[in-house]
């Protein structure tokens, strides 16, 4: 394509486009060309019946041989234009021009020829002829303007040279009437070359627009497909780069966890207890970007049932009561009664991401958590006196990784999707969350849940427990120091080196057996050998992700089959794809995530391996 704008030439000139890219002048001429060939059958069968219908009430009017010739040669021009090529849809874009020049010369020759009768048939003493030749070529033009007007030099070379031929030859005439009908002609040609040429620019601008319309929708398009492509680039990485983080810090934590246990009466378990808890700040910090993907997955689902505030606003109050009073700010709870009908355990992590923010935002003052029935709702608040929320800034909270006041990404405010979590939680329970804020004066969140009947309120409350992610690392100060007793073995699989060293270790540390592979056919020979028959296997431990594109719920299914293996199946992975969680969570296989804590592993393995006794003693 050349830099420099292409001179106007000839065929430009005859043909005016809108100004614009060569291409959109060229799809606005198509259509124009379209048009008047999708009327060429009509156009020509119409013109020449009407000149064949003027020849015959000639002929019958005073017969003469020449007005037989004319009827001959003036239908013999409209057999040739029926039988001639015709411009069709599957004409390249680039020879428009050249089919709009040709019908244009096409018309142009068939209205040079209907000029003749003017000067044919016309004479001063024979009024009722010129009125009739005056009808017929008037009618032609009228019909011609509708249907020729998307090509003004078309419209041009069919009219004129039949007007002008009628004008001129009624004025030759010299008597009044004849110079009356020659004026009324010229104002009727006026006329419509003046409506012809107004609906031409109607329909180019209209056509502009259409085209422009289309490009622009097409750009959005692609920048839809690009900013959608890079959405879905950033997830992958997200998802990768979270795996790849999660699988060292499961390792650290959990050599971390022995570490702390060896050195609990050295002087340096300190530095242990002060190593697990900057493990437990970033294991915590991963499991809340996991909370996003398993909620954008779809595999958290809730399970509502009558819950009492009061019980749960006590667990509130023990979670944030020492962290208020180490800023010197006051929390209050309010008791009230009340139940609602939710999941406890999704709802206790609305409101604790809720007092969470507002404990960060508040300098001064307090946070108050209260509960009023409103009918057939109850309304849960948060209020706080902190800095507040300017009203173009409001809908933003909610955004992930969106803080108001936090521009330098200061890591002790959190990563600012607290209230993006509030949010999909909201809608996934059907609970409304309001927000209403006066910058320097506080927040009030407002949270709206139905009511528990008065039948419901005497049930018994579901226990409340902890985050969903499943994988946060508690303060190291709960660390488990009972040691887990139980009979058997537990079969490892992981692919990385330091993650089956650190999980061999940690169940090693706490009295349990375990036999580590690499790979499937690693744990297949495990499996095959004769001591697995008088000592079986009585849980299965995978990682999800493993080498070459296998992963583990595939691998504990295969060898569970294999080898009629009883021990039930434990995934313990750092994925985080919202597409590999939804399959993880139809396959009903419990999974933890990494990096794991020492307390929520062992809970699990006493929650699995007794079971693993049973079904093996039956």
């Amino acid at each position: 394509m050349n830099a420099t704008a292409p001179q106007p030439s000839r065929e430009s000139a005859d043909f005016p486009l809108p100004a614009g890219p060569d291409e959109l002048a060229l799809r606005v001429l198509r259509e124009h060309v379209a048009s008047v060939y999708a009327a060429y059958n009509a156009s020509v069968f119409v013109h020449f019946g009407l000149g064949a219908a003027l020849g015959t009430a000639m002929y019958v009017h005073q017969p003469r041989t020449w007005i037989l010739v004319w009827m001959a040669v003036h239908l013999s021009l409209g057999l040739f234009l029926f039988l001639m090529p015709r411009w069709h849809p599957g004409v390249p874009l680039a020879d428009t021009r050249r089919w709009a020049r040709r019908h244009s010369r096409t018309v142009t020759a068939v209205g040079v020829g209907m000029a003749s009768a003017p000067l044919l048939f016309i004479s001063p003493d024979d009024l009722p002829v010129t009125s009739v030749v005056t009808v017929v070529i008037i009618g032609s033009c009228a019909r011609a303007m509708q249907l020729l007007w998307p090509l003004r030099p078309a419209l041009y070379g069919y009219t004129l040279p039949m007007m002008l031929s009628l004008i001129a030859v009624l004025a030759w005439q010299g008597d009044a009437m004849h110079f009356f009908l020659a004026l009324f002609s010229l104002g009727y040609l006026l006329f419509t070359l003046r409506v012809g040429n107004q609906q031409h620019r109607l329909l180019t601008d209209s056509l502009v627009l259409r085209f422009e319309n289309e490009a622009l929708a097409g750009q959005l398009g692609r920048q839809i497909a690009v900013a959608e492509r890079a959405s879905a680039e950033k997830t992958r990485f997200l998802a990768t780069a979270s795996h790849d983080l999660r699988q060292p810090l499961h390792a650290i934590a959990l050599f971390g966890a022995a570490l702390e246990n060896e050195l609990r009466e050295h002087h340096g378990g300190r530095n242990a207890r002060q190593l697990m808890r900057a493990v437990n700040a970033l294991g915590n910090s991963l499991d809340t970007m996991l909370d996003v993907s398993r909620l954008d997955a779809g595999v958290v689902t809730p399970t509502v049932v009558p819950v009492p505030l009061d019980a749960l606003f006590r667990s509130l109050n023990h979670m944030f009561a020492a962290r208020a009073e180490q800023r010197q700010l006051q929390l209050r709870v309010q008791a009230s009664g009340l139940w609602v009908r939710s999941d406890p355990q999704l709802l206790y992590r609305m409101l604790s991401n809720l007092v969470d923010n507002a404990l960060k935002y508040t300098a001064r003052g307090g946070v108050a958590v209260r509960a009023r029935a409103r009918g057939e709702m109850v309304w849960i608040e948060v209020f706080d006196t902190g800095i507040g929320i300017a009203p173009e800034q409001q809908e933003r909270v909610f955004e992930e990784y969106y803080q108001v006041h936090n521009p330098g990404r200061d890591r002790t405010q959190g990563l600012g999707i607290g209230l993006s979590i509030v949010q999909r939680l909201s809608r996934l329970l059907g609970h409304p969350v309001q927000l209403k804020s006066h910058p320097g004066r506080g927040s009030r969140f407002r949270l709206q849940l139905p009511a528990a009947g008065a039948d419901e309120a005497t049930a018994p409350a579901a226990g409340l427990a902890a985050p969903f992610a499943g994988g946060a690392m508690p303060d190291p100060a709960c660390s488990v120091r009972t040691p887990l007793a139980a009979r058997g073995r537990i079969l490892l699989i992981d692919d990385e080196a330091e993650v089956r060293e650190a999980m061999a270790g940690f169940f090693q540390a706490h009295g349990l057996a375990v036999e580590a592979a690499a790979d499937e056919a690693e744990a297949a020979e495990l499996l095959a050998r004769p001591v697995t028959r008088e000592h079986p296997f009585v849980l299965l431990v995978c990682d999800y992700r493993l080498a070459d594109g296998d992963n583990g719920l595939d691998v504990g299914r295969r060898l569970q089959r294999r080898f009629d293996l009883q021990a039930p199946l434990l995934l313990v992975t750092g994925e985080t794809s919202p597409e590999r969680l939804q399959r993880v969570r139809a396959s009903g296989v419990p999974v933890l995530f990494k990096p794991v804590n020492a307390a929520t592993l062992l809970g699990m393995l006493a929650e699995l391996i007794p079971q693993a006794e049973t079904e093996a003693a039956h």
